[in-house]
């Protein structure tokens, strides 16, 4: 099956999650406090960001534009893509009912060069991202081509070595193999979305792909991007186990009784100026 077919199934799975996610029933997207001018970033990326005010901001797989429009509360220049068209169609609904000046473009991640016009400040790409590209150097190549030089790609995103386990009878295991190949992905049938609303899914069939940190560092060395931090996190803005249990900052982490390992990571890489 050739991988944009794996795409295009992903993106009727993602066309139908975005009705449900907007509604936010289950406040799992604290829509709610965001139109209460009351929701910011997670605290990851909320500490490591840095100032965005007046910056030209490219936020990827921007879904219906929530961060997207919470960095342009923070004064960012923002432009958000995504290769869904109902997500799109969310997002500039949602900056027209809040008033904030956003622009929303619809395409996939690797057409982003040819969707956006000019250089970016900052490339911003964080949660459940990557899972759902097969290709990670022809990823980093786009983000470097969009960036302007001095600027720089923000990412964070669940770790690769947590993504290989299942929790089974109380105990982790190793399911996956890292570094799912190009075409090979994993294929998952979930009957409903992740935000614990029962709205059954139609288009339940999804492929992802894991990548390891190695093969991501690589994509971004391989395209000239330099390396600024790159951090590991024991904690995510989501429960990735039934076992995990609530963190500060509304994140949430493994119990007590678990040793600890790293649930999430985090990177700055930047485009050397000439």
């Amino acid at each position: 099956m050739p991988s944009n077919d794996f795409i295009a199934a992903n993106r009727r799975n993602w066309d139908e999650r975005v009705a449900i996610h907007r509604a936010d029933r289950t406040g799992f997207y604290a829509v709610d406090r965001f139109l209460a001018g009351d929701k910011r970033l997670h605290a990851i990326e909320s500490g490591e960001l840095g100032d965005v005010s007046g910056k030209r901001l490219l936020h990827l797989q921007c879904h219906f534009g929530l961060d997207t429009l919470i960095l342009a509360r923070h004064g960012a220049v923002v432009t958000g893509l995504d290769f869904s068209p109902p997500a799109i169609d969310a997002a500039k609904r949602l900056a027209a009912e809040t008033r904030l000046a956003a622009e929303f473009v619809r395409a996939e991640v690797y057409g982003a060069r040819n969707a956006v016009t000019g250089e970016f400040d900052i490339v911003f790409t964080t949660w459940g991202t990557i899972c759902w590209l097969p290709d990670v150097p022809r990823w980093a190549r786009v983000i470097a081509s969009l960036l302007a030089p001095g600027g720089f790609l923000y990412f964070a995103d669940a770790h690769p070595n947590m993504l290989v386990l299942e929790e089974r009878d109380g105990r982790l295991v190793p399911e996956y193999a890292i570094d799912t190949p190009p075409n090979r992905p994993l294929v998952f049938d979930a009957p409903q979305t992740y935000s614990g609303d029962p709205t059954p899914l139609a288009a339940r069939r999804t492929y992802e792909w894991i990548h390891s940190i190695s093969r991501v560092v690589g994509a971004l060395l391989d395209a000239r991007l330099v390396l600024e931090f790159l951090r590991e996190h024991p904690f995510l803005p989501w429960p990735p186990f039934p076992m995990c249990v609530p963190a500060e900052g509304g994140m949430y982490r493994l119990p007590d009784h678990v040793p600890s390992f790293p649930l999430a990571y985090s990177l700055r890489a930047r485009k050397p100026a000439p």
